[in-house]
């Protein structure tokens, strides 16, 4: 059988570029076709090194011109990277309509009670009247789904504007998504950073978000893919920085709130969460007992010029709260749901401030020379 060339470029029009909805050759990636007798050589220049990238568009090339063009020919699908010296590869940020807040709650180390804060602090504002949402961008160890009591609960899908979005599930007024929901209970996540970076951007642009006063974010812990993806990605409002008193966490909460800060991100820091900053047993309610130390985080606040925005108490209720799925803000007047919901209050106060005076944040691109910059 005589293969034709046109033939080829037609199938390969039809094959998508695994970051988007554009296809190989409207890209211009394909950058020669050579046909002999039945043997195809196909030859593209990729802008992303990565093996699974070269892998899926080996496969999706291979699979079309089987099914299109002749089911026996021979194919070899050459690969060249594209030097960007003088261009720099950048992913545009937008904002997502109807949403006038993003929050990044973000925390120098694991093990600091940063998705128990997000938890708490979303459900005192949406209690406030607002209108409220949550992402769970903890892609390799989420806990939304659970503090939510939503556990075994699957978001369904709606059309809008024709397009397919998942439409995220609701609890105490606040709307959440979490990649949990789409993981098996037992299953680990063992994703390489672009696979992670895909699964966010998905939780933040295939949903149906609504009308939303406040889009917190709760980020894994320390600074990597996933926080760089997200200003990448969108305009975040503001980021708060969540740790203990003990020094061990402060010196990672400080280069959290340095990451943010730096003139090529550039995200205002809303301020400083202290958390489990005594302990206090419930036999003894006015005793406080500092195990991981006294006022590490007002120190810090006060080294780095940023507001200390509450110093939450360790209580077992708190634990318990987060393992039944019920926010421990929802306690009533017990000493640490006042003390969460004056959290809430500063955060408020501190985003409508952050407002007023600074401009929108603007999204982040990255450079080969210098990681990255403002755009």
């Amino acid at each position: 059988m005589k293969i034709d060339k046109k033939q080829i470029e037609q199938a390969l029009s039809q094959v998508k570029m695994p970051e988007g909805d554009k296809s190989i050759w409207d890209s211009k990636i394909v950058k020669n076709i050579q046909i002999f007798g039945d043997e195809i050589e196909i030859d593209l220049q990729i802008n992303n090194p990565t093996l699974q990238y070269k892998k899926r568009l080996e496969v999706d090339c291979l699979k079309i011109i089987h099914e299109r063009v002749y089911q026996k020919a021979k194919i070899k699908v050459n690969f060249s990277i594209l030097k960007s010296e003088n261009k720099s590869t950048q992913i545009r940020g937008k904002e997502i309509p109807g949403v006038k807040n993003i929050i990044a709650i973000s925390s120098g180390k694991g093990g600091v009670g940063k998705s128990t804060i997000t938890a708490n602090l979303a459900v005192a504002i949406s209690d406030m009247g607002y209108k409220v949402g949550v992402i769970d961008a903890d892609i390799y160890g989420p806990s939304m789904h659970i503090m939510f009591d939503l556990e075994g609960a699957a978001p369904s899908t709606s059309v809008v504007n024709g397009k397919s979005k998942i439409k995220p599930l609701k609890n105490y007024g606040v709307k959440l998504l979490s990649i949990g929901f789409f993981a098996q209970a037992q299953q680990a996540v063992v994703w390489r950073g672009p696979m992670a970076s895909k699964a966010l951007n998905q939780l933040i642009w295939d949903a149906d978000w609504g009308e939303l006063d406040y889009l917190f974010i709760d980020l894994p812990p320390g600074t990597g893919d996933i926080h760089l993806s997200l200003v990448q990605s969108l305009p975040v409002t503001g980021a708060v920085v969540v740790t203990t008193p003990q020094n061990i966490a402060l010196a990672d909460a400080r280069k959290g709130v340095n990451m943010f800060q730096l003139d090529s991100i550039n995200v205002p820091v809303i301020g400083i969460v202290e958390n489990m900053a005594y302990f206090t047993p419930s036999e003894l309610p006015e005793n406080k007992y500092y195990i991981f130390g006294k006022e590490g985080a007002k120190t810090l606040s006060e080294q780095m010029n940023i507001d200390l925005l509450g110093e939450i108490p360790l209580v077992q209720s708190v634990r318990e709260a987060a393992d039944i799925g019920r926010p421990a803000v929802l306690q009533g007047s017990s000493k640490v749901a006042i003390a969460l919901y004056e959290l809430a209050k500063r955060v408020i106060e501190n985003v409508d401030k952050r407002n007023i005076e600074l401009e929108k944040t603007k999204t982040v691109e990255l450079t080969n020379k210098v990681g990255c910059s403002a755009k």
